[in-house]
């Protein structure tokens, strides 16, 4: 049997605030079969659901089971030090050279020209791109896209706007690539076209507990360009949720200037923030990519 959130997502049936997410989620334990006949659009209807991020009672009827302040509350990154060239944030200068860039971006790894993140990938922030990744509520798009326009400069041109691809196994198990949906939601307040110029022709291994060297290998050759033509000479605006090493990112972004891209960017939601490592992992990670 499917599992029910496939299902639904199959069947065009989108959920509202107003679902039982307790009895939803009971309709994926063994013995509840009988619960998963009942379609969730229906399950809509019947009880009342609470906020997914705090708790509290829903009072209106939304396609997004979030409460408006729990919406509100995610903040831009901040940091007195940022590298110039990945924007990842440092509590004080030292990692980061007379140029202001860290180990990594020394060593030419990361393969993207920038990168911009509207926060730090905790607290709400995390909870609300789970939910949109996750517990598929693509409704989530467009005020998450909201945040990803704030990331981007507002000097910042370019051709092109490229959703972070998803394997075709993957793109169908959960129904949808959230990178797609953003990229969309920037586009529309951009006025950048969307161009899907990347596929991903392996399927890797799930990024997370794996380690930063683990991350590049999993991922090295994942991507390829469906037609160089399209973005040869093109400025690059790779969309992604989350970054986390930058790993995936550099791949694909390596594909891309491989096939002619004059610059790419990358724009996520959240980045995984690195401030609390030392002087001395970040020097061991730049070793290990340059021997990547």
């Amino acid at each position: 049997m499917f599992p029910l959130g496939v299902l639904t997502t199959a069947l065009g049936i989108r959920r509202c605030a107003f679902s039982s997410s307790w009895l939803i989620d009971a309709a994926a334990k063994p013995g509840r079969s009988w619960i998963a006949r009942i379609p969730s659009a229906a399950l809509s209807l019947l009880l009342p659901d609470d906020c997914r991020v705090c708790g509290l009672p829903l009072h209106n009827a939304s396609r997004i089971p979030v409460c408006p302040s729990c919406l509100a509350k995610p903040q831009p990154l901040t940091s007195d030090f940022f590298c110039t060239c990945c924007r990842t944030p440092f509590r004080n200068q030292s990692p980061l050279d007379e140029q202001g860039r860290c180990a990594l971006c020394r060593t030419g790894w990361p393969g993207f020209d920038a990168a911009y993140s509207f926060g730090s990938f905790d607290n709400e922030l995390r909870e609300l791109i789970h939910i949109f990744k996750y517990g598929r509520v693509q409704a989530l798009a467009k005020p998450l896209g909201r945040y990803l326009r704030q990331a981007l400069p507002a000097g910042e041109r370019f051709d092109a706007v490229t959703p972070m691809p998803l394997h075709w196994t993957r793109r169908w198990s959960r129904g949808f690539n959230q990178s797609a949906l953003l990229a969309r939601e920037i586009s529309r307040g951009t006025g950048f076209p969307v161009l899907p110029a990347v596929r991903r022709v392996r399927r890797t291994a799930a990024q997370a507990g794996l380690t930063r060297a683990g991350r590049r290998g999993n991922v090295a050759r994942a991507f390829t360009v469906r037609n160089p033509d399209r973005i040869r000479g093109k400025r690059i605006l790779l969309v992604d949720d989350v970054m986390t090493t930058g790993a995936t990112a550099a791949s694909c972004a390596r594909a891309l200037k491989k096939a002619g891209a004059a610059r790419v960017a990358l724009l996520t939601l959240a980045r995984a923030d690195r401030r609390d490592f030392s002087v001395f992992h970040l020097s061991s990670d730049a070793r290990s990519a340059k021997n990547a």
